[in-house]
């Protein structure tokens, strides 16, 4: 695989992002449906939105990963603190350095915006990546919770 080049989506890469995008939600068995996907692609090209994407472009091989990621306020700091929300490969892909790669991209604009930290989560099984994660960040020891609100009928 050539080395890649870590950029910023346009909206010329939908194409190749889509696949990418259906990847990473059939590995966490999620679905998105169509109108969440039309509103996550179309927040990476507005400028007041907050989430943003980059792309592992691998040349005449085509895009081989994606990241988002979120800039958002935070009670413990004065900058933004950066949400490392999605990062996927293509299967080749993995074990070559694209994810850290992607990762590092995040890192440098979280340094653009002056934000000073960087943070995400994975699922407790996802043992691959957490091999890489375990080498570039510390684990924070906290856990997550979750409750889906739903309309009182």
């Amino acid at each position: 695989m050539p080395i890649v080049n870590v950029r910023p989506v346009e909206r010329r890469d939908y194409g190749q992002w889509l696949p990418l995008w259906t990847g990473y939600n059939t590995f966490y068995k999620r679905v998105a449906p169509d109108d969440v996907t039309a509103t996550t692609w179309g927040r990476f090209f507005d400028h007041y939105e907050p989430v943003h994407a980059l792309v592992a472009d691998a040349g005449d091989s085509g895009l081989v990963g994606l990241v988002h990621y979120i800039f958002h306020r935070n009670t413990g700091m004065i900058g933004p603190t950066t949400y490392l929300q999605d990062l996927f490969t293509k299967t080749d892909a993995r074990g070559l350095g694209v994810g850290g790669s992607l990762i590092e991209g995040v890192y440098d604009a979280a340094r653009s915006a002056g934000s000073p930290r960087v943070y995400w989560m994975t699922h407790e099984t996802n043992n691959q990546a957490m091999l890489l994660y375990d080498k570039i960040a510390e684990r924070s020891g906290f856990v997550q919770y979750r409750h889906a609100i739903t309309s009182r009928d």
